[in-house]
């Protein structure tokens, strides 16, 4: 099984090419990725993925595309939570990615800006937050822990032999 010889010396001087592009180029491809986050109004603390990132408007690069939890906060406006897919452009999907980082040379930006309008904080009655705040206490006093729907406690379901009243109080020595 040999290989003709036009067909060996394509494939030879196809790998001298590339060979040579890479000793012989200055720079390596470069693709600088790049969040910018803006916030009507400005000022709001950025996180992504529960990572303080800095106040809007803010820049940051990032590696790897996918799903950001993205979360602005300020005071006396609604706290926005929301998540966002960043998708690779055509360049950066597999097996392209490779032949485009090893055989262009030259820098690609990827910018991706988001833009968010904060809605005012609803106020809230004086009443409202002290009857809560009385029902939080009450249930607090009770001992009352609410589990999740579906689940049982989880220090009953680790402990089921401690009884559920208090125990009788112990005396210290004398």
């Amino acid at each position: 099984m040999g290989c003709r010889n036009t067909s060996c010396a394509l494939i030879g001087i196809l790998i001298s090419v590339v060979v040579m592009e890479w000793i012989v180029a200055d720079a390596n491809a470069v693709v600088r990725r790049r969040v910018t986050i803006r916030s009507n109004p400005p000022g709001a603390v950025v996180y992504i993925d529960d990572q303080e990132i800095g106040v809007t408007p803010v820049s940051t690069t990032f590696t790897f595309y996918g799903t950001r939890k993205i979360q602005l906060i300020k005071d006396q406006f609604e706290i926005v939570t929301v998540k966002r897919t960043f998708n690779p452009p055509w360049y950066q999907l597999p097996v392209l990615d490779f032949i485009y980082e090893n055989l262009v040379f030259q820098e690609v930006r990827d910018e991706r800006v988001l833009d968010f309008k904060l809605v005012p904080q609803k106020n809230r009655k004086n009443s409202d937050l002290i009857q809560r705040g009385l029902q939080l206490r009450q249930r607090a006093q009770q001992g009352v822990l609410t589990p999740r729907p579906g689940e049982t406690s989880p220090l009953r379901a680790r402990y089921p032999t401690v009884p559920s009243r208090q125990l009788p109080a112990i005396t210290p020595p004398r």
